[in-house]
C-alpha cells in the first residue's frame, strides 16, 4: 500500500487527612486542580510560549476544508477554553463523527468502564466509543467521513491507554485509505526515558508496542514511530517526509496523496517545546490524574493496579497515595471513597494503611520523577503480611502493565532495585537508539 507521511513544522503566529476525599464535581471542561501549574513562587509552572498542534489553526484548517470530517477527541483536546470540535464547527468544518477513548468524550467515565454509542449533547454530533465492544472504528464508521483528526493529551506512559488508541485509529486510516492528522501536544512525562521494555508476549490494550514504560516521545513522535518502525499491521511503505519550513510543508502537501482515497498521515507538531520543557496539562487528562503530581508519579506507582493495595482511587491524591488494611498502622491512613470518576475504588470505605508521596515542589517532584520508582513497590512487597495474596488474579493484570513476568519473579525474590534496573539496561538501549530517529524536538 502507497502512502505518505508529512509534518508541517511552518512557524506561525486536598490538603492531607486521614479520611482523603472532598473532591468536586466539575461542570464543562474539567479543569486541573487549582494552582497546580505554579510553583511555591506562585510563577506559571509550564514554561512560556508553547504551541500546540491543534492551536496553529492555518496548518490544518485547510485541509479540512470542503472534507466530511472525523474528529477522535476528547475532554483535553482544548484551544484555550473551548473543546476543539466546537471551535472547529465555529469555522465551519463538516464534522460528521467523533469518536472517543477510555473515559469517553467529555472525560467523566471511570478508568476501564465501557462506554457505548450516543450523540453528543452539545453539538448533536454521532460519537462512537472505542471504548467499548470495540477499540477501532470500521469501515462503516468511516464511511461518513473524507478526512480523519487527531488530538488527544497523553502523558507519556505505556500503560495509559490513549496511545493504544491512537495506533488502532492509525491503522484504521490505513485500511480504509483515509488521510489522518495528527495534533500534537507536549508530553508532560517528556523528559526522560526508563522502565522495562515490553516484551511483546505480553502484548495488550495497556501495552501494545516494544517501548518501556516510560517512553520520552510526544503522541505525535509515537506515531511517527509506528510508522517509520513497521510496527503498525499494515506496512508503510512510502518516505517519511518532514516539513523544516513554511516552503518546505507547502511543497510536501503538494507531494502528499491528492486521491482522498489515498492514506497519507501529517503531524502537526507544536512550537516552542523541547523534551527539556516543563509542561503542566490545562486540563485533567483523565478523572484520577487530576493535577501534575500524580502525573508524574503515575509511571510509578501505577504497578500497584495491578496488586491488592489501593492505588489511590477514591481520594483526591490517586497515584500519590497507596496502601491496604493489612499493612502496618503506623503507616500513613486513608479510605478510599465513591467520587466521580471513581465510583467503586478498590478497597472502598476500608480504612487503608501505606504512603502519602504527595505536597512536593513541582521543580523537586520533576527531579525525582526522572526515573521509574520500584522502591515502593518493592517496601510494599515487603511489608505486606500475607505475600501469596499481593499480586492480583496470579500476576496476569500486574505482567500486563509491567510488559513482562519478570519483575513480579524479581520481586518475590527479593532482588534490589539496582539488580532490578540493570535488567532493563539492554532493552532501555535499544529503545533509545531507536526512538533518536523520531524525534521531532530537542531531546532532554
Amino acid at each position: 500500500m502507497s502512502c505518505g507521511i508529512a509534518l508541517s513544522t511552518a512557524v506561525e503566529v486536598g490538603g492531607w487527612s486521614s479520611e482523603l476525599g472532598g473532591q468536586t464535581r466539575e461542570s464543562g471542561v474539567p479543569r486541573l486542580e487549582a494552582g497546580v501549574g505554579r510553583t511555591e513562587s506562585g510563577r506559571p509552572y509550564t514554561e512560556p510560549g508553547i504551541v500546540t498542534g491543534a492551536e496553529r489553526l492555518d496548518q490544518y484548517l485547510p485541509r479540512l476544508q470542503g472534507k466530511r470530517v472525523a474528529v477522535f477527541a476528547n475532554h483535553t483536546s482544548v484551544i484555550g477554553n473551548k473543546n476543539l470540535v466546537d471551535v472547529l464547527k465555529e469555522k465551519g468544518v463538516n464534522i460528521t463523527v467523533i469518536f472517543g477513548p477510555e473515559h469517553g468524550f467529555r472525560g467523566t467515565a471511570d478508568a476501564g468502564e465501557k462506554i457505548g454509542n450516543y450523540t453528543d449533547a452539545q453539538t448533536g454530533i454521532p460519537v462512537v466509543s472505542l471504548y467499548g465492544s470495540k477499540h477501532r472504528p470500521s469501515a462503516e464508521d468511516l464511511s461518513v467521513a473524507d478526512v480523519l483528526l487527531f488530538d488527544i493529551q497523553d502523558v507519556g506512559t505505556r500503560f495509559y491507554t490513549y496511545i493504544s488508541s491512537m495506533q488502532e485509529y492509525m491503522e484504521a486510516a490505513i485500511e480504509n485509505n483515509k488521510p489522518l492528522i495528527i495534533l500534537d501536544r507536549p508530553n508532560p512525562n517528556g523528559f526522560y526515558v526508563d522502565g522495562p521494555v515490553l516484551d511483546t508476549a505480553f502484548r495488550s490494550f495497556v501495552g501494545m508496542q516494544p517501548i518501556p514504560i516510560v517512553y520520552g516521545l510526544t503522541i505525535g513522535e509515537y506515531a511517527y514511530l509506528l510508522a517509520g518502525e513497521g510496527w503498525l499491521r499494515q506496512k508503510v511503505t512510502a518516505p517519511i517526509n518532514i516539513a523544516s519550513s513554511p516552503e518546505r510543508a507547502a511543497m510536501e502537501r503538494r507531494r502528499a496523496p491528492t486521491s482522498p482515497k489515498a492514506f497519507s498521515l501529517t503531524i502537526i507538531p507544536c512550537l516552542n517545546y523541547t523534551h527539556k520543557s516543563k509542561y503542566v496539562l490545562p486540563v485533567k487528562p483523565s478523572p484520577n490524574l487530576p493535577d501534575i503530581q500524580s502525573i508524574y508519579w503515575y509511571a510509578s506507582t501505577c504497578f500497584f493496579e495491578g496488586t491488592v493495595l489501593s492505588e489511590g482511587r477514591g481520594t483526591n491524591k490517586p497515584f500519590q497515595v497507596f496502601g491496604h488494611p493489612t499493612l502496618p498502622k503506623n503507616l500513613v491512613s486513608f479510605t478510599p471513597r465513591s467520587m466521580p470518576g471513581a465510583t467503586n475504588p478498590k478497597l472502598k470505605d476500608q480504612l487503608c494503611y501505606g504512603w502519602d508521596l504527595s505536597g512536593q515542589p513541582e521543580e523537586v517532584l520533576s527531579k525525582v520523577n526522572n526515573r521509574v520508582q520500584i522502591k515502593y513497590l518493592l517496601e510494599a512487597y515487603r511489608q505486606f503480611p500475607v505475600k501469596d495474596s499481593f499480586f492480583l488474579n496470579k500476576g496476569n493484570f500486574f505482567n500486563k502493565l509491567a510488559g513482562n513476568n519478570v519483575l513480579m519473579q524479581q520481586v518475590k525474590e527479593g532482588k534490589t532495585e539496582a539488580e532490578i534496573r540493570e535488567s532493563w539496561e539492554p532493552g532501555l538501549r535499544k529503545f533509545k537508539e531507536i526512538r533518536k530517529k523520531y524525534l521531532i524536538y530537542e531531546d532532554f
